[in-house]
């Protein structure tokens, strides 16, 4: 008899063991992928932020053969470019806000599930936008290079191609962002369906 309660004590302490060792391992999976979210946070958001500036800072001027005009190309005379800058400020704002909670995530990763469902949400919605503004800029900066034969548009790029090349680059850390975003949420959903 006394030997069966042993039996018993023992398989329960075994049960108990490999029911904390694989708690134990969850917990080190989940505080990688906070680990790893924070990382893409801080890159989406220096990819944003150098977006933003490069193509906020997009200019050039042209001399004419009339000595008192000169032609100026600015990224704010084409409307979807001040939205392209618009919009990556807004994604680099709120990365940096999110970085606390990113932060949160790695300190008390067993305790964190609402707040990654509230960040997946706000992730995607932010995804969107930058989407949208990167596309609105892509469009914008093909019609530049190439122009438009039909509509005649002609390449603006011809003449202004320091000015192109700089909104060329500017669209770079914009779709890196995005890619970033898709990783992001894959990751926050990876966290959110261990636990």
């Amino acid at each position: 008899m006394k030997a069966e309660h042993e039996i018993e004590a023992g398989e329960a302490n075994s049960k108990q063991h490999s029911t904390s060792s694989t708690h134990e391992r969850v917990l080190h999976i989940n505080r990688g992928l906070s680990v790893m979210d924070l990382v893409l946070r801080i890159i989406a958001a220096v990819g944003s932020l150098g977006s933003a500036v490069a193509m906020g800072t997009a200019e050039q001027t042209l001399p004419s053969f009339i000595q008192f005009i000169q032609f100026n190309a600015q990224y704010n005379d084409i409307p979807m470019f001040t939205f392209f800058v618009i919009t990556n400020s807004i994604v680099c704002a709120y990365l940096g806000l999110s970085l606390p909670m990113s932060i949160f995530h790695i300190i008390r990763s067993s305790a964190a599930i609402n707040s990654r469902i509230i960040l997946v949400i706000f992730d995607t919605v932010m995804m969107a936008l930058l989407t949208a503004g990167a596309s609105v800029a892509a469009a914008i900066v093909y019609l530049a290079h190439n122009g438009n034969a039909s509509a005649n548009w002609f390449a603006y790029c011809q003449q202004f191609n320091s000015f192109c090349e700089r909104t060329s680059w500017s669209l770079i850390g914009s779709f890196g962002g995005i890619i970033v975003f898709m990783l992001l949420i894959i990751t926050s959903a990876v966290a959110i369906s261990r636990r």
